[in-house]
């Protein structure tokens, strides 16, 4: 058992990911890339937080029913219940929903403040932005949500990583660069798909041998069905 790994970028990409074990994933605004992969159960269903539409991604969400799909971010905690309210429908749709708590008022409450039937999702801190909340806040199964792949690695050895969404290899493939398994560099021969898959493969590297949290191993087996909050 292994953390699951989920890119969105392209089909080209999600092709060679797919080879190395890892799933595809899409943001409820562009299915288009994920339409000829099996999405069903397996697939990482994201959201345009910029300019949240609830509608559309529960549309998105029915049509793919996902393995994971992730509520609109918390940004002020008096949106929390709404946003709770939201991710329940999309728990119809997805095996697992993600709160993403980013509001520094909700440090050492998320125990208290989100039902367990949501995983948590931390936004691994990018220059596009990041959360407020605590590490130590984060205190059951967690979706990495973006950034650096050293950067999630790290932040592994302080959390309960259930999944990582990744996208960040494959932007600076495009200029020839691949992730070495500590930092990114200039590839030694180049080429577009060559910086892709020794990136993919030393991602996985960096995570051969990581301990799954007894929460984690629990959660993984568990249905939508078994996730739906009681009515």
């Amino acid at each position: 058992m292994e953390v699951l790994k989920f890119v969105a970028h392209s089909k080209k990409v999600i092709s060679i990911a797919k080879e190395y074990g890892w799933h595809p994933g899409a943001r409820y605004t562009n299915l288009r890339d994920v339409k000829t992969f099996s999405f069903s159960n397996l697939g990482f269903l994201d959201i345009n937080w910029k300019s949240y539409n609830h509608e559309r991604h529960v549309e998105a969400a029915a049509e793919t029913t996902p393995r994971l799909t992730i509520a609109r971010d918390v940004e002020c905690i008096f949106s929390l219940d709404k946003i709770i309210k939201e991710a329940e429908t999309l728990l119809k749709y997805s095996s697992h929903v993600a709160i993403v708590p980013k509001d520094i008022l909700m440090n050492g409450r998320l125990e208290e403040l989100i039902p367990k039937a949501f995983l948590l999702a931390y936004s691994v801190p990018t220059k596009y932005g990041g959360t407020q909340v605590s590490i130590e806040s984060f205190d059951r199964p967690v979706h990495l949500l973006g950034g650096r792949p050293d950067t999630q690695r790290a932040l592994a050895e302080k959390m309960k990583v259930f999944s990582i969404d990744c996208n960040r290899f494959t932007l600076d493939a495009k200029y020839g660069d691949y992730f070495d398994g500590v930092k990114f560099r200039r590839h030694p021969v180049g080429g577009y798909e060559r910086c892709l898959i020794d990136s993919i493969e030393n991602i996985n590297k960096i995570w051969f041998g990581y301990g799954i949290h007894d929460d984690v191993r629990n959660l993984m087996g568990v249905s939508r069905e078994q996730r739906r909050p009681a009515t």
